[in-house]
């Protein structure tokens, strides 16, 4: 399995980082990509990418730094993007949880970095939290290799529109919650050449360790519960999304 989205650069980890890659190698999955959120932190991000085999990155800034995105920033994602650890622009989006005094202030954020998606042909690892309607309408104004929503939080109905578009879903610990029936129903309809697996660790962590740190350990109980909800057998799921996740990402 590849779990397309992980912060294990978290000081959370920190302490005893090479027993958790053991781990995660123990528990069947092969690649990890761990998103940018701050600039400060896109050189260590890429360091400890290349001491790990299995560890890759993506380059963004996440909509709750807006404010630390100017021309040098953007200068030195141009810089690092081409490196061979890099694999997607993310994570980048729209966040009207904490932010909906900043709409615009985002809005502006967003359109730069996607700019930057569509010069190098990278794909899109978008945050999108209770922003759906502005993020596929701005989205719609860049020609995009791959656009991935991450941990997908929107209706069956968006993810339907988002499906149309040929938009990823990405899913996480959240589909293992008895009352996520929204995500449960999502996960149902989403093709599974659309679908993606992620933990967003350390946060989200699926039943049977909920309210413990995440890990990517854990993304085979987001895949046995997808695969249940889909009636399929989970190791079809497990190679589905793998394949899926080495296309986007070039693996």
């Amino acid at each position: 399995m590849i779990d397309t989205h992980s912060h294990i650069n978290f000081d959370e980890y920190r302490e005893n980082f090479p027993e958790v890659l053991a781990d995660i190698k123990k528990n069947d999955v092969e690649k990890v990509i761990i998103p940018g959120v701050e600039p400060s932190t896109f050189d260590d991000i890429i360091s400890l990418c290349e001491k790990n085999e299995m560890l890759f990155c993506a380059l963004g800034v996440h909509p709750s730094e807006f404010q630390t995105y100017n021309e040098d920033i953007e200068k030195k994602i141009y810089d690092l993007i081409h490196h061979k650890k890099v694999v997607a622009i993310g994570e980048i989006g729209l966040d009207y949880h904490y932010g909906a005094d900043t709409k615009e202030e985002q809005k502006i954020l967003l359109k730069k970095q996607l700019e930057i998606a569509q010069n190098v042909k990278l794909p899109v690892i978008i945050h999108d939290r209770e922003a759906h309607e502005d993020c596929f309408n701005t989205l719609q104004d860049y020609k995009l290799n791959n656009v991935i929503f991450h941990c997908f939080s929107g209706s069956p109905e968006f993810a339907q529109k988002c499906i149309d578009k040929g938009y990823y879903i990405a899913i996480g610990g959240v589909v293992t919650f008895k009352n996520a029936k929204d995500l449960k129903e999502t996960a149902k309809i989403v093709p599974i050449d659309k679908l993606l697996l992620e933990t967003d660790a350390p946060y989200l962590t699926p039943v049977p360790y909920r309210g413990k740190l995440n890990t990517p350990s854990y993304l085979k109980y987001i895949a046995q519960e997808i695969a249940n909800i889909k009636n399929i057998d989970a190791e079809d799921l497990k190679k589905a999304t793998t394949e899926n996740a080495k296309r986007i990402f070039d693996f």
